[in-house]
């Protein structure tokens, strides 16, 4: 970042002629380049789970059925399949890192597991899971509440990726 700046100080400070509009487009296209880099290389190059790209509007949400015993966990999320060919991946649920309480919420839902699914080639799959949870022998679990934004990971084989 730092690099950057100055970067941009030296550019602004040898130019003479339209140094606001250049360095206004270089800001540009420092915010805009790096996600267009990361769809080409996974429309074109990539494979398996690399392919895979997941827009983080992920829902679950979680309701005590009876206490302390079995709770029902329901999750929406869409993945899209870039790639030019099909893939099969196993799909776990996280929970968020800055939760201070380290109460279990999303991965909660990997109980009911593990969630082998096939996206279709080139395709954008909207996922639905409805699962019964057995809590019985989880601590430090939440008894209901909802979580936006849920993180994932994808793996295939030896390979995974955390979305």
């Amino acid at each position: 970042f730092i690099l950057f700046i100055v970067a941009i100080f030296l550019l602004f400070n040898s130019l003479y002629k339209y140094r606001f509009r250049t360095v206004f487009a270089v800001f540009i296209v420092y915010m805009v380049l790096p996600s267009l880099l990361i769809i080409a290389y996974q429309e074109t190059l990539a494979t398996g789970v690399s392919a895979i790209s997941y827009d983080g509007n992920g829902h679950c949400s979680f309701e005590a059925i009876t206490e302390n015993e079995v709770m029902g966990g329901e999750c929406d999320l869409v993945l899209h399949n870039r790639s030019n060919e099909a893939v099969t991946i196993e799909l776990e649920f996280m929970d968020s890192v800055f939760r201070e309480d380290d109460m279990r919420m999303a991965s909660l839902v990997n109980l009911a597991g593990p969630h082998l699914m096939t996206i279709d080639a080139n395709s954008q799959q909207s996922i639905h899971l409805e699962e019964l949870l057995d809590i019985s022998d989880v601590s430090n679990h939440i008894y209901s509440g909802e979580a936006f934004g849920i993180h994932i990971k994808v793996v295939d084989g030896e390979k995974s990726r955390i979305l």
